[in-house]
């Protein structure tokens, strides 16, 4: 079986036929789920080969109680831990004006679910920037993760201002993970939804 075409309609491969694929097909799904990152590659590849899921809601379930477990038992600035940061950290800034974030292309899903965070006031996209430095300088190795989910900038500023108030990385690693699962279930229902209507 061929890669997946990256020019083509994206599409889920059937969960039962994930553990027989080769590896570039579950990374090219797993980047549809989630932002691209060999990190996760490495984590998901041997579960996703030796366990079978009833659906890919029970894969992301999986993948974040793995990633949940390294975040409790790892220790701070040990490679488990960089290696959990670096996922986290694949997620691109909110707000962010440019489509390309460290000469890597956004993912379609990452500018279709940020859209309503770009543009508009300009005194907002510079509050927006400005917190998203604030919060990389309060959890260095983290960047703000949510599950935007149509709110606004307004609202999501302030679960950012929350968060760094708050100022508990055990907390915005188990949050960040959460969020970048809420993210790759939706991804999830989107793509099935689009199969079935070209169907």
């Amino acid at each position: 079986m061929s890669p997946l075409n990256p020019t083509a309609t994206p599409f889920l491969p059937a969960i039962s036929s994930l553990p027989t694929l080769p590896d570039t097909t579950l990374t090219s799904t797993l980047d549809l789920l989630f932002e691209p990152t060999s990190e996760l590659h490495s984590l998901a590849l041997p579960t996703i080969r030796t366990c079978s899921f009833a659906s890919y809601d029970e894969l992301i379930d999986t993948l974040r109680g793995q990633l949940l477990t390294i975040a409790s038992q790892v220790q701070d600035n040990s490679e488990g831990k960089k290696k959990l940061h670096h996922v986290l950290g694949s997620h691109p800034r909110l707000g962010a004006p440019k489509v390309k974030q460290e000469d890597e292309e956004l993912s379609e899903q990452s500018k279709n679910e940020q859209k309503q965070l770009r543009g508009g006031d300009e005194n907002e996209a510079r509050r927006l920037a400005e917190l998203n430095e604030e919060y990389e300088k309060a959890f260095p190795g983290l960047r703000y993760v949510v599950f935007v989910n149509g709110r606004g900038r307004g609202v999501i500023m302030e679960d950012m201002e929350r968060r760094i108030k708050r100022g508990d990385i055990r907390e915005e690693e188990k949050e960040g993970i959460q969020a970048m699962c809420d993210i790759a279930k939706d991804r999830v229902r989107k793509l099935l939804k689009s199969a079935e209507e070209a169907v």
